[in-house]
């Protein structure tokens, strides 16, 4: 089963959220309530995360839910 692109995108988020904090993943799991092979999952796209979830990765990253978003892709070019 391949990875979904946006999960994909939604774990580069963040783990440069984390990475910004200088957090482990073992850190992050214990401000978030949830288990460092969960973060990993996340990090990786194995895993498509609850809104609860987000919302305790937001407040232990200290950072906006939207800020977990990754960015708006580039629009299709029409031929």
């Amino acid at each position: 089963m391949g990875a979904d692109e946006d999960l994909l995108a939604l774990g580069r988020e963040i783990r440069r959220h984390r990475k910004a904090k200088k957090f482990s993943q073992e850190q992050l799991a214990e401000r978030a309530e949830l288990t460092r092979n969960y973060i990993g999952y996340l990090e990786r796209g194995e895993r498509n995360p609850r809104a609860k979830t987000l919302f305790q990765l937001a407040r232990a990253l200290d950072v906006g839910m939207a800020e977990l978003m990754p960015p708006k892709p580039a629009a299709a070019k029409t031929i």
